[in-house]
């Protein structure tokens, strides 16, 4: 299954809308974006052989982290990979729930979630 962009960025909006809205009064300086997937250089610093193994990234400094001395920084960023997350979805209801999970997941990044923290939650 495959969106056009704008029904893929449309789709990462509503999922960003979904989220607690106490969640969502505590972000800020995040930028979220959408690429078709990983470059080879992203994939290669993170020791991926395939595109398809990224379906998001967060880069920054989670907010647990951030001490008085964080300040005029360029916004921390989310992507969602479209093209990986689309090669394991058969719907567009697939589609919609797997970019749900993984703005979940990445927003928890964001929060200050290690890996492990969020696949515990994943699996509750």
């Amino acid at each position: 299954m495959k969106l056009t962009r704008k029904e893929f960025e449309e789709t990462v909006i509503r999922a960003l809308e979904s989220l607690d809205p106490s969640l969502k009064k505590r972000m800020e300086n995040i930028d979220v974006v959408v690429e078709d997937h990983a470059s080879v250089d992203l994939l290669s610093e993170m020791d991926l052989r395939s595109p398809s193994e990224l379906l998001g990234l967060y880069q920054g400094v989670p907010i647990d982290r951030r001490g008085f001395y964080y300040g005029n920084v360029l916004p921390d960023k989310i992507t969602l990979f479209q093209r990986p997350i689309e090669s394991i979805c058969r719907t567009k209801q697939e589609i919609e729930e797997k970019v749900r999970e993984v703005v979940v997941h990445e927003v928890g990044h964001y929060f200050g979630l290690d890996e492990e923290r969020l696949e515990e939650l994943e699996e509750e």
